[in-house]
């Protein structure tokens, strides 16, 4: 690989790597607590146990979804950029657009994720959605890396295009 080639390569191992970790990291994410129940302020109080998994929230089966697809055609577009060492403009332009895609489909995802984590953190009192992450501590710290990592791996696949 030319000195340009060497770059790609290693954008597009970080962009699968950066993918791959998000997915495991999302698929991972689980967390259950035991929190005191009142059904009346005149009735004691009892415990259950409430839990938080990733695919209660589609906007983290989403992020899950696109950081598969995009570690998938990282991995397929890095073997093709290795296989493709003559450089044939054939190619160029097909992986150019499925790079945008991979950009706008990572971008959307971790917006919805941040979106989610946002209502999670601060609640809306608006609609009396109360937050949960003081709660669910590990589950959204946990949510938000993945958001992050995706994110980066937006940002490798946007560099990769320019």
């Amino acid at each position: 690989m030319s000195g340009g080639g060497k770059l790609e390569g290693v954008l597009r191992v970080l962009g699968f790597v950066l993918t791959l970790v998000a997915a495991i990291v999302v698929r991972l994410d689980k967390e259950a607590k035991v929190v005191p129940f009142s059904i009346s302020p005149n009735l004691p109080t009892f415990d259950v146990v409430v839990v938080a998994k990733w695919h209660y929230l589609s906007a983290f089966v989403y992020l899950f979804a696109a950081n598969v697809i995009a570690s998938l055609y990282g991995l397929l577009s890095l073997t093709i950029s290795l296989a493709n060492k003559n450089r044939s403009d054939v190619l160029a332009l097909p992986i150019t657009i499925l790079d945008i895609v991979m950009v706008v489909l990572l971008s959307s995802s971790g917006g919805a994720a941040i979106a989610i984590g946002i209502i999670g953190y601060h609640g809306n009192s608006h609609v009396r959605w109360n937050k949960v992450c003081d709660t669910f501590g590990r589950f959204c710290k946990q949510g938000a890396a993945a958001s992050a990592l995706s994110l980066a791996g937006a940002t490798v696949f946007m560099l990769l295009v320019i």
